[in-house]
């Protein structure tokens, strides 16, 4: 019996030795995080993706103890963040906010250095959201989008949009726009939205295609004026602002939407354990109430739900890419 407990003993202690080391992941991801997350923000600070990565960022920190460090890293659209993310060590300490401009890139930007399907595994689809059609109201003194369209008509060229930068949903949003409407405006590319919103806020440019996240606080503020929603119903947090399919564009709907991305080689228990986290602060009262005030919705979808998204999104603005005839300016 003494033999037999001993060789019990021996092979106990092989066995849970084995099972440390073959499972390292899992001993990371049950204690995970246990130092600040660096959050790469692929715009500068005051744009849609801050405005639901900041908020996020707070929960975070609230729900877990740790701080979710926010890097904004603006350039080429987004793609210069979405490099430096792709690059990252997959430690779970490194995490990528892109958008929905992340799945027009490839599209638009043949000699990226990373591939959003090959070199990132997705978390979750964080805030989806309708773009609005906004203007200065100083320079475009339309009473609403039935006068600003035939101000555009009669003016071909006079105008321009801002955007986030070439390639972005605000830059394919106004060329949508321009072939639905057969009007032209002058595309002004900026580093992100929140320098485009800043220049449309002090009249250095006419109008935007922006996701209601960013703008909806300067909507309410009287800075600016929104016209119209893209797509085919009003939205809740602005209840008075038609519809593109109530203003004679029925195929004219753009949406913006966030999600978070970690890089390839992320240990899978750490990137459940980060899905659940988020799940967990979207679906917070405070960050219910944030989303609502901005018109957005929280999509809940796993992983492998938000993975076959962003495919589908990437093949379905590949077409509008190719049918708008949008280049890099």
């Amino acid at each position: 019996m003494t033999i037999s407990l001993k060789r019990r003993q021996v092979l106990g202690a092989a066995a849970a030795g084995a099972a440390a080391f073959s499972t390292p992941g899992w001993a990371q991801g049950s204690s995970w995080p246990t130092k600040p997350v660096m959050m790469v923000v692929p715009f500068p600070a005051g744009g849609g993706t801050d405005a639901f990565a900041r908020p996020l960022a707070a929960q975070f920190a609230k729900q877990t103890g740790k701080q979710l460090v926010i890097d904004n890293k603006g350039g080429a659209g987004g793609t210069v963040g979405a490099s430096v993310a792709a690059r990252a060590a997959p430690d779970g300490y490194t995490v990528f906010m892109g958008a929905v401009h992340h799945t027009i890139a490839p599209s638009m930007y043949p000699k990226l250095d990373y591939d959003l399907e090959k070199d990132f595994i997705p978390i979750s689809l964080v805030a989806r959201v309708p773009q609005v059609l906004v203007v200065n109201p100083k320079r475009i003194e339309s009473p609403d989008f039935k006068a600003f369209l035939e101000l555009m008509r009669k003016s071909p060229g006079k105008f321009n949009y801002g955007s986030a930068g070439s390639g972005t949903s605000h830059h394919l949003a106004g060329e949508l726009f321009k072939q639905q409407t057969r009007t032209y405006i002058t595309h002004i590319p900026y580093r992100g939205a929140g320098p485009a919103l800043q220049d449309l806020i002090a009249g250095n440019v006419d109008m935007m295609f922006d996701g209601l996240g960013s703008s909806s606080a300067h909507i309410k503020g009287g800075r600016i004026k929104a016209l119209m929603v893209a797509g085919n119903k009003r939205n809740p947090a602005f209840p008075e602002l038609p519809s593109a399919a109530e203003v004679g564009l029925p195929e004219y709907t753009v949406t913006t939407w966030y999600g978070l991305w970690v890089p390839k080689g992320t240990p899978a228990d750490v990137q459940a354990k980060m899905a659940e986290e988020v799940r967990k602060a979207v679906s917070s009262p405070e960050l219910k109430a944030i989303w609502a005030s901005n018109g957005a919705e929280f999509p809940d979808l796993n992983q492998q739900q938000f993975g076959g998204f962003v495919h589908d999104e990437i093949k379905r603005w590949a077409t509008v890419v190719k049918a708008s005839g949008a280049t890099l300016d």
